[in-house]
């Protein structure tokens, strides 16, 4: 069963930059949907970015367009998620999540990772 595997969580201060990994195996394969998701304590989950294997599209939430970047790396089977101008309220769990076909910030994904914290503080 895939198992998407985060990293690259951790403290950083208010502008500085951080790059999020998201490992499997399967994307090597072009039809899966790969997204991240937060969660910061004491509100609900979000979804952040989204990329669709099958043709490149990306998908960002309003709160990260422009900061944030997602991508992926199909010989490494590895999903990132560049965060650059880091604000305080960045700070959250992130989670990548693998779904089928195309993505969206707001459907179902079937494939969770464990989540990796991200802190920005000064």
């Amino acid at each position: 069963q895939l198992q998407p595997v985060e990293s690259g969580g951790g403290l950083v201060q208010p502008g500085g930059s951080l790059r999020l990994s998201c490992a499997a195996s399967e994307f090597t394969l072009d039809y899966y949907a790969i997204a991240w998701f937060r969660q910061a304590p004491g509100k609900e989950r979000e979804g952040v970015a989204c990329f669709t294997s099958s043709d490149g599209s990306t998908h960002y939430a309003d709160s990260v367009k422009g900061r944030f970047t997602i991508s992926k790396d199909k010989a490494k089977s590895t999903v990132y998620l560049q965060m650059n101008s880091l604000k305080p309220e960045d700070t959250a769990v992130y989670y990548c999540a693998a779904g089928y076909y195309y993505c969206s910030l707001n459907r179902m994904y079937d494939y969770w990772g464990q989540g990796t914290q991200v802190t920005v503080s000064s």
